[in-house]
């Protein structure tokens, strides 16, 4: 059954505050304004080696107001719960707007500020696909599993320590603007992760190897049986890592790579997700990522990978963490193209950007963290869409002579225009005349944007798509964060320059 939004959220005065704040930005003579109340939960539990390590329990309660004035964004914040305090803030994102028009022309800035158009969605309801909200389930329930799933690895010949976690959001917002836009959401997300470390007592080596559940938009179920196979992921991880630790290192020189979509999502991330926020790309932000190699005068002529390639920017997948029914600025929910037959056709937009690089129509993409940020412009849910005939994994392996299967992720490190990169991953396989053929260590894959996605050979059908993912993408000056997802299949890359990790530190 879907859920319904948590009445204690909607007995809060939202609409009470939203009017006042509204008709005291209409007053003040505003081009457009718009409320936003935010009630975030997020609660944490940290084990090390199946005992307790650490917890928290936090919410962040509030409202902001933004506004255009003159041409000019203005922006303030508040938590007292009175309409005469909502029409306040109004009042002081007001004179912002005022002040910031007063240096930017004492800057010599002839900027105007205008949205792109969005119809209006008067009283919209959305709530995320879950079916246990997590804040329902007793703390001491969430702690015994922990501990019983890290000491079932501590038991595993070779383990010598367990760190395992829990991360669970539960976020409800309200949002109002001038135009007539008014919506109510409500949506749950969650990251359970483990690792193991092994430690050779004689020699000092160590390593580690952690589980490939990803984060997800979905409830307690996720680790209780619906989403993804726990018993098997923790049962194989012991023996695994023994092999890991006696595995050779891997020569350096080109191979073929089968990636597993455990590691590759978040290739996808750093080199596509990034790479095509249209205000990366026009210069507009800089802030954690850089900018972009994708730039405006590119689309629709840069050959971004090989013709097998199509990148969807999505705001609707299911379980996706960056999945929403409307943006921070009222825009409902999108899904479209941003790579197509290898081409870029799109980009990443909120309605400022939009507007002042004429697209028609924002594709949903403000975010604000919380409600005492002001909203950006944030990624997407950016997937690799698999071949609706494509082969399995194996398969995949099978077309190989030479290569390496990469699977999970780990390190990565990419230049300030998204272009020149290196990852490593959790675990690498040897493939030998189409057979895995035991395990490697010390591999780094590295490339440039455009060379790796061209040597894009083959893409895996959708029984290998998994839908991978992060809750802590940085962005903006200050600091904020967001959870993102990035689907795709397993994929074979032909030629791939490989690296050895422990040579490369030794330089």
């Amino acid at each position: 059954m879907p859920h319904e939004v948590d009445q204690s959220f909607l007995a809060l005065p939202l609409r009470a505050l939203a009017d006042a704040a509204l008709a005291r930005a209409r007053a003040l003579g505003v081009e457009h304004a718009d409320f936003r109340f935010e009630r975030v939960r997020s609660a944490s539990w940290r084990f090390r080696d199946a005992r307790p390590a650490g917890s928290s329990d936090t919410t962040d309660l509030g409202y902001a107001v933004r506004v255009v004035h003159g041409g000019t964004w203005g922006f303030a914040s508040g938590v007292d719960l009175t309409p005469d305090a909502a029409a306040k803030v109004a009042s002081q994102a007001v004179a912002m707007a005022k002040l910031s028009a007063q240096v930017l022309r004492a800057a010599g800035s002839a900027e105007h500020v205008e949205l792109a158009a969005e119809p209006v969605h008067a009283d919209r309801t959305w709530v995320s696909a879950y079916g246990t909200d997590p804040f329902a389930v007793p703390d001491a329930e969430k702690s015994a599993l922990l501990a019983d799933w890290s000491a079932r690895l501590l038991a595993g010949r070779g383990v010598s320590h367990v760190d395992a976690s829990l991360l669970t959001v539960h976020e409800n917002k309200f949002y109002a603007d001038t135009a007539g836009t008014v919506t109510t959401q409500q949506r749950v997300r969650l990251h359970p992760q483990l690792t193991a470390v092994s430690v050779d007592d004689s020699s000092g080596e160590f390593d580690s190897m952690r589980t490939l559940a990803p984060p997800a938009g979905r409830g307690w179920e996720y680790l209780t049986g619906t989403g993804w196979d726990w018993e098997s992921e923790l049962d194989g991880i012991p023996e695994l890592l023994a092999v890991k630790m006696r595995a050779p290192t891997v020569e350096p020189g080109p191979y073929d790579l089968v990636v597993d979509p455990s590691n590759l999502w978040l290739t996808i991330h750093e080199s596509i997700g990034h790479a095509t926020e249209l205000d990366r790309a026009l210069g507009y932000e800089a802030a954690y990522a850089g900018t972009s190699f994708a730039t405006l005068d590119r689309l629709g002529r840069l050959k971004y990978g090989s013709e097998l390639m199509n990148v969807t920017g999505d705001r609707t997948a299911e379980h996706g963490l960056a999945t929403v029914g409307y943006d921070d600025e009222g825009v409902e929910s999108q899904s479209w193209d941003l790579v197509k037959d290898g081409t870029l056709v799109g980009y990443q937009l909120d309605r400022r950007i939009a507007r002042l690089t004429g697209f028609e129509r924002s594709n949903g993409c403000a975010f604000a963290d919380s409600p005492g940020h002001v909203p950006v412009q944030r990624m997407a849910n950016v997937s690799l869409r698999p071949d609706p005939a494509g082969l399995s994994t194996e398969d995949l392996i099978g077309g190989v002579d030479r290569g390496i299967y990469v699977v999970g992720d780990r390190s990565w490190s990419i230049d300030m225009q998204r272009y020149n990169f290196q990852f490593t991953g959790q675990r690498f396989f040897r493939i030998e005349n189409g057979r895995l053929t035991g395990q490697l260590r010390d591999v780094a894959y590295q490339a440039t944007t455009t060379d790796f996605w061209g040597s894009m050979a083959a893409v895996g059908g959708p029984q290998t798509y998994v839908l991978g993912g992060a809750f802590n993408c940085g962005k903006a000056q200050p600091g904020q964060i967001a959870a993102v997802s990035h689907g795709c299949p397993s994929a074979l890359f032909r030629g791939v320059n490989i690296l050895n990790t422990t040579q490369e530190a030794g330089r």
